[in-house]
């Protein structure tokens, strides 16, 4: 059951990463309500009444705005004020119920927000981007042979980077791990953490190679690192928000592996870091 559920996870992330557009902004939204219904369930077992249902609508509509955006239909200051007054509207709702809410409940509703709403809106971003560099091969990276699927290769690739370090970390961890990289998570490794990230700048190199980006090597092993950081910390988080809730799993959605938040929670903070890297490549090529 477990290997099953996998490979339709799989399948599906891949397939709507290749349809992009609506498929892919879709597919955001709603794998994203239900790890912040999972999220909320956690909160509340500390004691938080967080404003669920205005979060939810409010994450929606950031996930929806920001495909509006990319594809130039939503102008960039009507974009970049949706999330500020998704913010104001939550708080006003906390305000405005019959039993006045705490700074937790406020925290916890803005970082939800924030967490499932904001970071995985990159995705999206992510995605959409076509001709990030230039033709010229002067730069640090060049896209010379694949300009107009840019977004698409830069998907696809950081989630198997992100696949690829999860499965170094385990396997390298499980067999030669002796080390504990942090009390959060008890099962992970100094060596699980250099084993994954070892796999993940190989795949990376790989793909540097086969899409001649300039400097394959150097791309691979600061491509390779990030993400596989980027993976550990949303990992980690996420572990530190269960040990606070008491619970072992975020939710029991997907069979044999818990909830949807325990599937994708190493894909949270990858996509912006990468985006704005790249934005910043961008800028000085």
């Amino acid at each position: 059951m477990r290997l099953r559920s996998g490979l339709l996870i799989g399948l599906f992330g891949l397939v709507v990463v290749l349809l992009g557009g609506w498929y892919f902004t879709i597919a955001i939204a709603l794998l994203t309500y239900i790890a912040l219904l999972e999220f909320f369930r956690m909160a509340e077992f500390t004691g938080i009444k967080p404003a669920t249902k205005t979060t939810l609508f409010s994450c929606f509509i950031i996930t929806i705005a920001t495909y509006l955006e990319v594809i130039g239909f939503l102008d960039r200051e009507i974009y970049n004020s949706i999330l500020p007054i998704c913010s104001v509207g939550i708080c006003t709702w906390l305000l405005l119920q019959p039993k006045s809410g705490t700074i937790s409940d406020i925290a916890a509703s803005i970082f939800g927000l924030f967490y499932l709403g904001f970071l995985p809106s990159y995705w999206i971003k992510l995605r959409a981007i076509q001709s990030t560099i230039n033709n010229s091969s002067d730069g640090i990276l060049s896209f010379e042979n694949f300009s107009n699927s840019t977004g698409l290769y830069l998907t696809l690739i950081s989630c198997l980077l992100i696949v690829a370090s999860d499965i170094g970390s385990y396997f390298i961890g499980k067999s030669f791990g002796k080390r504990a990289l942090s009390p959060l998570s008890p099962s992970k490794t100094i060596e699980g953490l250099i084993g994954g990230i070892i796999c993940s700048i190989s795949v990376a190199t790989f793909f540097a190679f086969l899409l001649s980006w300039q400097n394959p090597f150097l791309i691979g092993i600061l491509y390779g690192t990030l993400v596989s950081l980027m993976a550990l910390v949303g990992d980690l988080i996420e572990s530190m928000m269960k040990r606070d809730a008491k619970i072992k799993d975020s939710g029991t959605f997907l069979p044999g592996h818990g909830g949807i938040l325990d599937r994708i929670d190493s894909y949270i903070f990858t996509p912006s870091v990468i985006y704005y890297i790249i934005m910043i490549l961008k800028f000085f090529n």
